[in-house]
């Protein structure tokens, strides 16, 4: 019942077709739809309730499946992400780490999980509503993982910088916490910018963070934000869903709205 309400909410809550209202140069590209949300939990606690057996067996991982798209602020690509990241088990990655980079945990069915990579094998995540200073093999609960430092297109800060940005952190725990998920704070040690803390930016109507989503080679579909932080709960349960999901509900929501995907620029 529970997932059936979350997708319910969804669906209804403030999804309504939009237009430029200068009639911007993306007009031709065809109708978006604005998305606003209001979330009070981190949502890697959506996984599930219990607690993993760090020594299980290697969870999968359809590469295939995983959601490509985009992220734009205005005109400025900020985000992009390909199919072509590869993954490894926690062992091998520990041989690919720096201190300082940005460590992305991943399985199918469930939210990607971030953590900073802070040195001697271990790493600094928000995990159930704390911020913990973890072992990686220990974080990756058997997913396999993958360094993402790349994704996000900001100037980082200097690796030592966004180690202490995360040590400072740990042992923050529930209303302590500035951030909604584990993504928003690595991004945040890594990079420093406000907009991904809970409240960093304010909201005044207009939706300035588009979220173009790859649907095919030729076809897109774009969801418009106000806020850095809403856009990346939608990504994030997106990458939940997982590629073929993900399409089946656009597809259902567009008839719904008489919305149609433009063409992939």
């Amino acid at each position: 019942m529970g997932n059936q309400m979350d997708r319910l909410s969804h669906l209804s809550y403030a999804e309504v077709p939009t237009v430029d209202p200068v009639g911007g140069s993306d007009a031709a590209e065809g109708p978006r739809i604005g998305v606003s949300y209001i979330f009070t939990s981190d949502d890697d606690e959506l996984e599930d309730g219990a607690e993993k057996d760090p020594n299980q067996e290697e969870k999968a991982h359809d590469q295939r499946d995983e959601v490509q798209c985009a992220v734009y602020n205005r005109d400025e690509c900020i985000y992009e992400k390909s199919s072509s990241l590869e993954s490894y088990s926690p062992e091998v990655l520990l041989n690919r780490c720096a201190a300082g980079d940005l460590v992305e945990f991943v399985t199918t069915g469930q939210y990607p999980h971030w953590a900073v990579y802070v040195g001697d094998f271990q790493v600094v995540h928000l995990h159930r509503a704390e911020v913990k200073n973890s072992y990686l093999t220990e974080a990756s609960q058997g997913r396999r993982c993958r360094v993402v430092n790349e994704l996000y297109k900001f100037k980082p800060l200097c690796a030592d910088m966004v180690v202490q940005n995360a040590m400072e952190q740990v042992g923050l725990k529930d209303r302590e916490l500035s951030w909604r998920n584990s993504e928003c704070f690595a991004a945040w040690c890594r990079f420093g910018k406000r907009e991904f803390k809970m409240g960093g930016e304010i909201r005044i109507g207009k939706q300035p963070y588009r979220l173009k989503i790859y649907m095919s080679d030729k076809t897109s579909h774009v969801l418009e934000f106000q806020s850095l932080e809403d856009m990346i709960m939608e990504k994030r349960r997106n990458d939940h869903l997982g590629r073929r999901a993900m399409m089946q509900e656009l597809m259902l929501l567009c008839t719904d709205i008489n919305c149609v995907s433009h063409n992939k620029h």
